[in-house]
């Protein structure tokens, strides 16, 4: 009863060895399968976008070109219930935008469109067509207000540990996170200043600070921190209105408001 055991044994190495060299040459010609480009362009106080840039390989759209495609096709109805827009340029190439108002609302939009609860997915994209490329984020966004000038601390998880390419059946096509390659953008109009960063990503720094660029790393939680200044339009046009007030009531009384004048006596 022994030796039939070994030969199965033997066969089965002698096929796995066999097999080896096209699983090979098959992660070669697979490598860089979706190339997935995230930018948060945060312009202003109460004005940005979530950009992303997403280009399937050929390589993937041949292995299979109808899953890539709804996946592409969720991405921009996920991008239209988020008041956003999407713009093909080609069957393998997309580009959304999708506007938020302030630091909250780009925390929500962020974790809304990469966690999407199914009871808010349309008829037209079932939950099984999202899981594409899994991509698991958590942002937060905590501002303070400091009359001229707004303080931001992003913070933003991204769990790539399972990072893999999926049919709707939920059958593996592509698995190693090596065939994935995120980049996420932050740009501010002002230098941004990075949290612990021995303990985090480090980010290719750009324009002076202003821009920084991540490289996601596949199989593990990706965390990111960082705090960025903007300029307080609003407090800022309340301080202008204030110093032109003062300044008028100057012009005209020669004196400040709340100061009596003071006259020299003639002798």
């Amino acid at each position: 009863m022994s030796k039939p055991k070994t030969m199965n044994g033997k066969t089965h190495q002698l096929q796995l060895r066999s097999f080896l060299p096209f699983v090979c040459l098959l992660m070669l010609l697979l490598t860089g399968c979706v190339r997935y480009d995230v930018g948060i362009n945060f312009d202003s106080q109460h004005h940005g976008q979530i950009i992303q840039h997403i280009t399937l390989g050929q390589q993937l759209t041949s292995l299979s070109q109808t899953e890539a495609q709804k996946w592409l096709n969720s991405i921009e109805q996920r991008a239209k219930q988020l008041q956003g827009k999407a713009k093909k340029i080609s069957p393998q190439e997309l580009i959304v935008s999708i506007p938020f108002s302030n630091g909250q609302d780009l925390a929500d939009k962020f974790n809304q469109f990469f966690n999407p609860k199914p009871e808010k997915v349309t008829q037209k994209v079932s939950p099984e067509n999202l899981d594409l490329v899994q991509l698991k984020s958590e942002m937060s966004v905590r501002q303070s207000n400091l009359l001229l000038l707004e303080r931001n601390e992003l913070t933003l998880s991204v769990d790539l540990r399972v990072l893999g390419v999926l049919s709707n059946q939920g059958n593996i096509i592509v698995s190693p996170g090596s065939l994935v390659d995120i980049d996420l953008a932050l740009n501010t109009p002002w230098k941004t200043q990075l949290i612990d960063p021995e303990n985090g990503l480090s980010p290719q720094i750009k324009n002076e600070g202003k821009q920084l660029v991540w490289h996601l790393i596949p199989g593990q939680i990706n965390r990111i921190e960082a705090v960025f200044w903007v300029p307080s339009w609003l407090g800022i046009g309340t301080v202008g209105i204030i110093l032109f007030i003062i300044s008028g009531f100057y012009l005209k009384y020669r004196h400040f408001p709340g100061l009596e004048p003071s006259f020299k006596t003639a002798r």
